[in-house]
């Protein structure tokens, strides 16, 4: 199988995501394979405060009871996901939606039970995944997943973090590359300005003095799982023209994390 290029889309992305879809429908063009893992986390919140159900953040990760999880299921795998699907679809790309859950993709567990049903990633099966690359396809990915380790009260599914699970699929698929397409311009060091390189130890101590925080706390620890693959890690700003192109093409922007 040729090597993969996994695209994370969330933030502001997702509002103003047209370059964004049209740059990888072109990469899938160039022969390029390509697996899109999206987020939406701005959408459950609209659709939470709808069904007046509190939202609530713990360490950068969504507090997710069952009404939450229920929501969010509706929104990332329903809503979101086939409006990406669909996007690239009608702009001449060949994408198929899935969830986490479809070909049991993630499987995972409950290990910080004040989370509620978020999960834990435990293992990547590739096989769906594989097949659908093999045919042409631009997997698109929802952070939904399997409750594998499932206690009798709780659900079969988890609500994961979109950063982590790509971090996870871009190791597990042996990828060359990593992508960021966030609504930052990269990571910026405790005076503001974007680092444009980071090494894995850098990265960790920006985690570590709390200069890296937030959401920006579980997409560095993607890109360092990546690493573990020799994968070329990045985070940049996708809400530039262009921008996944113009990265794959050298220019400049952003934060690379990696030797």
């Amino acid at each position: 199988m040729k090597k993969v290029i996994v695209v994370k889309i969330g933030g502001a992305t997702l509002g103003s995501h047209d370059t964004a879809l049209e740059d990888i429908v072109e990469l899938q063009k160039q022969g390029k394979s390509v697996v899109v893992v999206h987020g939406g986390g701005k959408l459950i919140t609209e659709w939470l405060d709808k069904q007046k159900v509190p939202t609530n953040f713990l360490r950068g990760e969504r507090v997710t009871d069952k009404p939450t999880l229920e929501v969010a299921t509706a929104v990332l795998s329903g809503l979101v996901n086939k409006d990406i699907t669909a996007s690239i679809n009608a702009r001449g790309g060949k994408a198929v939606g899935i969830s986490g859950v479809d070909g049991s993709v993630i499987e995972g567990e409950i290990r910080e039970k004040e989370k509620g049903y978020v999960g834990a990633v435990t293992k990547v099966n590739t096989v769906v995944l594989e097949a659908l690359l093999g045919s042409g396809f631009i997997p698109v990915i929802s952070p939904i997943g399997m409750n594998s380790a499932k206690q009798d009260d709780e659900p079969s599914t988890l609500n994961y973090n979109a950063d982590i699970i790509a971090g996870e699929i871009a190791a597990a698929l042996n990828s060359e590359m990593l992508i960021f397409l966030t609504d930052v311009d990269g990571i910026s060091d405790k005076d503001g300005k974007v680092l444009s390189k980071l090494t894995a130890d850098k990265a960790r101590a920006l985690m570590d003095s709390g200069v890296a925080s937030g959401g920006m706390i579980p997409k560095i620890n993607a890109c360092l799982k990546a690493l573990t693959v020799k994968a070329s890690a990045r985070i940049i700003d996708g809400r530039q023209s262009h921008a996944l192109l113009n990265e794959l093409k050298g220019s400049s922007g952003g934060t690379k994390i990696g030797e």
